[in-house]
């Protein structure tokens, strides 16, 4: 599972090769899908569009996993909960994906639980057209890579991660990179907030 992201089959036509990951400039695909959320008397399960951030003017995370009932995907669903309220205060929603569908996710919730009382909405890309679109459903299992896009107010894919099955993200980069999207301006190597920008350092140089 942990072989390349992109695939060309010798003889294929093109309708059967991968499609490249969408990238940095890209647009969210439109898209309508069920999703599991969390309730003040439980779950329900709603439909989610591609502007449910950006229609309040928000960024979105949306992070993707290849399957509910794993080992490596709720620590990293777990820990983007937690870290909910930090990525609020950047005026940034999360949404969490895979290609099962909203009764295994609520299943997974009932049965784990870590995921009972999660905040994030869990989305169910069943048809696999979504993980497609993006260029993100690996070739063989037709599951969903580890993949996480963080995609501005307008709709335009900002940054672009994408692990193997077997690797866990790391939330703190995640939240590390949008705030360095969200200065706008030149960061260096591990830039973190509270450190000068480049361009800030150039300005106070005469080097603008």
């Amino acid at each position: 599972m942990c072989g390349s992201i992109k695939k060309i089959i010798a003889g294929q036509p093109d309708s059967a090769l991968q499609k490249g990951p969408l990238t940095v400039g890209d647009s969210l695909p439109e898209f309508v899908k069920k999703a599991v959320f969390t309730v003040n008397d439980g779950t329900e399960i709603m439909d989610i569009q591609h502007t449910y951030a950006s229609a309040l003017g928000k960024w979105t995370v949306l992070f993707w996993w290849p399957k509910d009932f794993t080992f490596v995907c709720p620590t990293e669903i777990v820990e983007f909960d937690a870290h909910q309220s930090e990525f609020e205060k950047r005026n940034t929603l999360l949404i969490g994906a895979s290609t099962d569908s909203e009764y295994v996710h609520l299943a997974w919730r009932k049965n784990d639980p870590q995921l009972s009382r999660l905040q994030i909405p869990m989305l169910a890309d069943t048809s696999k057209s979504l993980a497609e679109s993006m260029g993100i459903l690996e070739l063989t299992e037709k599951v969903a890579y580890r993949a996480t896009f963080i995609v501005d107010p307008k709709g335009i894919i900002q940054w672009v991660s994408i692990y193997p099955m077997n690797v866990g993200r790391n939330v703190q980069e995640v939240l590390r990179v949008l705030d360095a999207l969200q200065t706008d301006e030149l960061t260096a190597c591990g830039w973190t907030v509270g450190q000068k920008t480049i361009s800030q350092t150039r300005k106070e140089m005469g080097n603008v």
